[in-house]
């Protein structure tokens, strides 16, 4: 499933109380571009479909479709700081562009 690091798992629950929410799942979905490369959408969502997978980690409860599933294998999300800003990223070995970090 997926991984997450602790900067992310803190991000995800300050993001939960700033909504006022406490245990909305956070669906991850990934869409594969016609080039190949994955588009990456998160968001907390309490509805459920057919197919949907969930999961715990971190005590994050997260949810994934179907297609999504087979996508994330091996994936951690992290919450680190790009050009001054900070982001959720996704470090996906299934993904084509994906380039492991550098020391």
């Amino acid at each position: 499933m997926i991984k997450i690091s602790d900067n992310a798992a803190k991000q995800v629950m300050i993001s939960l109380e700033q909504m006022g929410a406490d245990v909305l799942p956070l669906r991850i979905a990934i869409k594969v571009q016609p080039d190949g490369s994955f588009h990456y959408n998160m968001g907390f969502d309490d509805n459920t479909h057919p197919g949907d997978k969930s999961f715990v980690e971190k005590d994050i409860s997260f949810v994934v479709d179907a297609a999504t599933l087979p996508l994330i294998g091996g994936m951690t999300m992290d919450y680190v700081e790009i050009g001054g800003k900070h982001e959720i990223v996704f470090l996906n070995p299934n993904d084509p562009n994906f380039k492991p970090p550098t020391e």
